[in-house]
């Protein structure tokens, strides 16, 4: 919990979805926050960014169903800020764009409760960049409406009158929450005097990889829509900007746009691979199916430290055996070249560069990412012949690393400093969407990761309506895993590698018609 005597609470504009339009100073906040209050349309990930300890509340709301009512939302950020707590409002979009920020502001504001607002992407830009709609273009649009087509029939003196704005010139309408009315809409805007040829366009689920645009004009959207299923969240976009919807939309032609791809990777792993999936438009699931941690055998590790300057070689399999072996070296020495010597070697380009963030040079690492090709490539130095080596290990590493090593006659000592267990996914919000939706493909990355699967069979079977995906592998250790577990991959990529696995992937899915 904040230490400070008065709480805080922060109105945090959550973006559009794709987490990289999240601001940085919104990820500061929820990661250093002590309770976190998030709404549907935020990105279930942003949640895993909170601290151990964090409380976090669901409060989201969606059409004609309100989890908690909008008082009830302004009581719990009342009572936790009161309480001393560092408070974060997360809010889909940016705050005081249709997400009723403006009201939670003035009920902290009468309360004496002191607050700051954090802006964030709002839907409508977000919505037009990635669907190739700009929202203002010269000598066609030189204004831009942002409207809210959610209306409440009790106060009538608040709505909108779409006749007007269908006689405005030069103009975009960004129209927020109208789908439910969307023939209305439309059909006011044309008895306004906006010509029926008009383009018109909706944007599902924008800047994620399950977004979908449908464009028309006014008189024929609705039908367009209905036909192709579409629905809320989503922006309606009215004006002669939507012309250029075909020729310079850029995210919708991307090689894995439309498809779901679940990755079983750890959640610190999962953020290179993540980050290459929705780089190519895919809408990433991510099913971190074990943890690592930090697991020290503190006596082999001080018994290995003390005769450091005997050793040759120190090899690393993974990112995570290098951070936890500087974090606890460093704290016993104050200088790198205390390591005398020692050359490094490793598997992976992600593990070499956790060793070159220390300035220190990687002398071996072979092509094909695995154990076995690791001690092929420190054989083929010659300098193993009673050479002493240090291999940094888990739990569950594999022998055969160590046992070429010692076949090519070096003295090989293991030092333990991190564990591999499986993790329970069974309350996982991502986990559930897996379970109910499915994916086009499910990509294995370790054998662990397999056996976690198998393992948690019950907690991730897939419902009557989800997609079953596709099983693919990132070589052969995890193919014989999960052949063994009765999960054959349907693809294997050629080499052990993330982009190998992508491009294996890729060529397997083939592109989405689009719609």
């Amino acid at each position: 919990m904040s230490e400070s005597p008065s709480g805080l609470v922060y109105l945090v504009g959550a973006g559009p979805g794709d987490l990289g339009l999240v601001t940085f100073r919104a990820k500061e906040l929820i990661g250093s926050c002590d309770v976190l209050v998030y709404d549907y349309l935020a990105h279930p990930e942003l949640v895993k960014w909170c601290r151990p300890g964090c409380e976090v509340f669901y409060v989201g709301k969606k059409a004609g169903c309100h989890t908690v009512p909008q008082e009830e939302i302004e009581n719990l950020l009342v009572a936790h800020a009161r309480a001393g707590r560092k408070v974060v409002r997360l809010k889909g979009g940016d705050p005081y764009v249709f997400g009723r920020g403006g009201e939670e502001a003035r009920a902290l504001a009468r309360e004496g409760i002191p607050f700051e607002v954090v802006p964030g992407v709002t839907a409508a830009l977000a919505a037009g960049a990635y669907s190739g709609i700009p929202l203002t273009y010269r000598n066609l649009s030189t204004s831009l409406v942002l409207l809210t087509g959610h209306e409440d029939p009790v106060k009538t003196e608040s709505q909108v009158d779409w006749r007007a704005y269908g006689a405005l010139q030069n103009a975009t309408l960004a129209i927020y929450m109208g789908m439910g009315r969307i023939g209305f809409i439309l059909g006011e805007l044309q008895a306004g005097g906006l010509a029926a040829d008009t383009p018109a366009a909706v944007v599902q689920w924008a800047t994620l990889g399950r977004q979908r645009s449908v464009a028309g004009t006014v008189a024929d959207l609705e039908e367009r829509v209905t036909r192709a299923g579409l629905g809320a969240p989503a922006i309606i976009f009215v004006g002669e900007v939507v012309r250029e919807h075909e020729m310079i939309d850029w995210f919708e032609r991307l090689p894995l746009f439309g498809r779901r791809v679940a990755i079983t990777r750890t959640r610190d792993q999962n953020s290179e691979l993540r980050e290459k999936l929705e780089a190519l438009g895919a809408e990433v699931l991510e099913l971190p199916l074990i943890t690592i941690s930090k697991d020290v055998d503190k006596v082999g590790f001080v018994e290995i430290l003390s005769e450091l300057g005997t050793y040759d070689w120190i090899v690393f399999t993974s990112a995570n055996g290098v951070r936890y072996f500087f974090e606890d070296f460093l704290k016993g020495y104050s200088d790198i070249r205390a390591l005398g010597l020692l050359r490094f070697a490793c598997i992976g380009r992600a593990t070499a560069r956790e060793i070159e963030r220390h300035f220190i040079k990687v002398e071996c690492m072979p092509d094909t990412a695995t154990g076995s090709s690791l001690a092929d490539a420190l054989i083929a130095t010659g300098s193993l012949d009673s050479a002493k080596v240090i291999v940094v290990t888990g739990n569950l590493n594999r022998d055969r690393l160590v046992k070429k090593l010692e076949a090519a006659r070096a003295i090989v000592d293991r030092m333990q400093l991190y564990k591999t267990e499986k993790t329970d996914l069974t309350a996982d919000p991502v986990a559930d969407h897996f379970r109910t939706r499915g994916a086009d493909a499910i990509l294995f990355a370790s054998s662990s990761a397999a056996e976690s699967y198998h393992a948690q069979g019950d907690a991730l079977a897939l419902g009557p309506d989800a997609q079953k995906p596709l099983v693919g592998s990132i070589g052969e250790q995890t193919t014989e895993s999960l052949s063994e577990f009765g999960l054959p991959p349907d693809f294997v990529a050629p080499k052990p590698s993330l982009d190998a696995l992508i491009s294996s992937l890729i060529a397997r899915l083939g592109p989405v018609k689009r719609v």
